[in-house]
């Protein structure tokens, strides 16, 4: 029972790090029917500024610099690339982000070359002993930090005009266009907050506690887990990014433990087909309805 709980307990925290990530990909899509396959590299492009800043501006200020430049730099793919073709369909444009992906990301795994760098040096491999529980201090904070920037999101998204002007333009864009919201402007700040959560997501990725690797291609792939959280909870759903990111997280720390690491990954992909196949939007995505 002990061990059930320590791996609820850490799941959850994995799971935090998930639906940070799947928010990202949800808030793209709510807004431009677009999905983000680039998300990944911008995981990576966040981590590889905090490494290679941290000796100079410290750890904090290599954090903070890491997750603005994730945000600038998905705001930038945006502005100059996405914007330019904004006539071309969503299918075309996710292509068009597969390829901006694999361009970071091989960039950014050349620059690294063989190292394996760790960067979550404020709580990476400090275990708490709670009655006989261990519990891993990145796990602890990623769930602080994502109750509250999700808190904050939800409180945005609700009350700002910001918020309301999202959610006007992923009801029906050319009706929130004529209701003078400036549909640009929505696009390119979705995309700056998906940076930003990307940016933030990579400092609890690239640790012991995490992973077991440090920054690499793999962080690249864990950060893509975060796709099936977000299938899972629905793609145009904000509330179910984070039980999709939720679900993953549990998944992947209970089926490490009990089968085996390998085969947790596929556990990802077998809960995600699984709820396709009994809802094909994702639990709480919305279902399209044709006139006949």
């Amino acid at each position: 029972m002990t061990t059930f709980v320590q791996l609820l307990v850490n799941g959850l925290g994995k799971g935090a790090v998930f639906a940070l990530l799947a928010l990202g990909f949800v808030v793209i899509f709510k807004a431009t029917e677009v999905v983000n396959f680039a998300h990944g590299s911008l995981v990576l492009f966040g981590g590889y500024l905090v490494l290679v800043t941290r000796d100079t501006l410290g750890w904090a200020g290599a954090a903070v610099l890491g997750i603005l430049s994730a945000g600038l730099l998905a705001l930038a793919v945006e502005r100059l690339l996405l914007a330019r073709s904004r006539h071309a369909d969503p299918f075309s444009l996710a292509l068009l982000t597969i390829g901006i992906d694999v361009i970071i990301t091989e960039e950014v795994v050349r620059r690294l070359g063989v190292s394996l760098p760790f960067i979550g040096d404020a709580w990476d491999a400090q275990p708490l002993q709670i009655g006989g529980i261990t519990l891993f201090r990145t796990h602890l904070v990623a769930l602080l930090v994502a109750t509250v920037l999700i808190t904050g999101f939800f409180l945005l998204q609700r009350y700002s005009s910001w918020g309301i002007a999202m959610r006007a333009q992923s009801e029906n864009r050319e009706a929130a266009a004529l209701a003078g919201i400036r549909s640009a402007r929505v696009t390119a700040s979705v995309w700056l907050v998906a940076g930003l959560l990307a940016g933030i997501a990579v400092l609890f990725i690239a640790t012991q506690d995490f992973s077991g690797s440090g920054l690499s291609r793999g962080t690249h792939s864990i950060a893509l887990a975060a796709f099936p959280a977000a299938i899972i909870g629905g793609l145009d759903s904000t509330a179910g990014a984070i039980v999709g990111g939720i679900t993953v997280g549990l998944v992947d720390a209970l089926s490490t433990h009990y089968i085996s690491f390998a085969f947790a990954k596929s556990a990802i992909f077998l809960v995600m087909l699984v709820v396709l196949v009994a809802r094909p939007a994702g639990l709480f995505g919305t279902r399209e309805t044709t006139r006949v």
